[in-house]
């Protein structure tokens, strides 16, 4: 389980067809405090450390490995071939016992993906307006909590498969939303207790 909170950018370093996609991300962590196994959310995208390291040609940078496979890569914006050389991804180690919960409850379990159709200045923040896929529009609401690329972001307002998020100047500095674009198709995970609250009400009708 992940909260939303970014606590790194790390980039695509490097990309290998071995089966699944094996990726290799270059991090600020200290690769000594993560486990083989570990769960590392890249881009929102819960994925399994496979490979560690410290090095990468010849230079001083850690780096883990994860596998993607064929689903993943189908349900996601990591895309057939795979994320670009030098994508810049937000990262979240796991949630925990003892962490603050400083987000919401995230699963790293992507939803599908939303498109980023409009952005405008706000003072110093940003409007992002986004467009949602119709079968997951209903469980977003006003003031209700989504997963975005992985961060925890609260919603403003909506108008049927439209949604606005305001980002603010630290958010944009520590994570990735600082280069985002109109156009870009971004991970969307609905709240999960938005998902729970919904399939009850299918059940007793």
């Amino acid at each position: 389980m992940f909260t939303g909170i970014i606590t790194d950018k790390g980039e695509v370093a490097a990309l290998v067809q071995r089966g699944d996609l094996t990726a290799r991300i270059a991090t600020r962590y200290d690769v000594a405090g993560i486990d083989i196994g570990a769960s590392i959310a890249c881009d929102g995208v819960c994925l399994t450390v496979v490979a560690l390291g410290a090095e990468i040609d010849g230079a001083a940078q850690n780096w883990f490995e994860v596998q993607i496979s064929a689903e993943t890569l189908d349900k996601t914006n990591i895309g057939g071939n795979g994320w670009p050389l030098g994508k810049p991804l937000n990262l979240e180690r796991a949630l925990k016992v003892g962490d603050e919960l400083g987000g919401h409850i995230v699963s790293g379990h992507v939803d599908g993906l939303a498109e980023i159709i409009a952005m405008r200045d706000e003072g110093d923040s940003t409007r992002f307006t986004f467009r949602a896929p119709q079968a997951l529009a209903g469980y977003i609401a006003s003031k209700g909590s989504v997963a975005l690329n992985g961060t925890s972001l609260t919603v403003n307002e909506v108008n049927g498969c439209d949604f606005g998020v305001n980002i603010i100047p630290h958010t944009k500095a520590m994570t990735t939303w600082g280069t985002a674009a109109v156009g870009d198709k971004v991970n969307l995970e609905i709240d999960t207790l938005a998902r729970y609250v919904a399939r009850l009400q299918e059940w007793n009708a």
